[in-house]
């Protein structure tokens, strides 16, 4: 017969996990935000965020950008609400989210460079914390 008010007992690696995961997860979360924000804002006013100059070119037009914009901020938070629930695919998803958001933030990077350079400093931020441990957490 266990007893089921014995506390478990962890190491501080493990305990450094949990944390570790919980900060990826709360940063993820903000970055969704993010990115949802810029992907309605693009499709909202086109013009007013991508303005279209003679030394500029987009590689898409900037509704298609508003559109990747909005699906990263979307597929980011499903993965960050999957890293605190302790689901481990979440984490790996996680990271190959957060370089496709780096990478689309370093394409929109002369457009928007302030802020473009702020969002690839979260999502590195991101893929080291999603990274630093590699065991399972609960």
């Amino acid at each position: 017969m266990t007893d089921n008010h014995t506390p478990i007992r962890t190491t501080p690696k493990q305990e450094w996990a949990v944390g570790i995961a919980a900060f990826a997860g709360c940063v993820m979360v903000m970055i969704a935000i993010f990115q949802v924000i810029t992907g309605i804002a693009a499709l909202v006013n086109q013009d007013a965020i991508y303005p279209m100059t003679e030394h500029r070119i987009l590689i898409a037009d900037p509704a298609t950008w508003g559109w990747v914009h909005l699906s990263l901020g979307v597929l980011i938070g499903l993965a960050g609400f999957g890293v605190f629930a302790g689901v481990g695919p979440a984490r790996a998803i996680g990271v190959v989210l957060a370089a496709l958001g780096a990478l689309a933030n370093f394409l929109d990077l002369a457009e928007r460079p302030l802020w473009s350079i702020a969002l690839i400093a979260l999502y590195v931020t991101v893929i080291w914390a999603l990274t630093v441990f590699t065991r399972p957490y609960r």
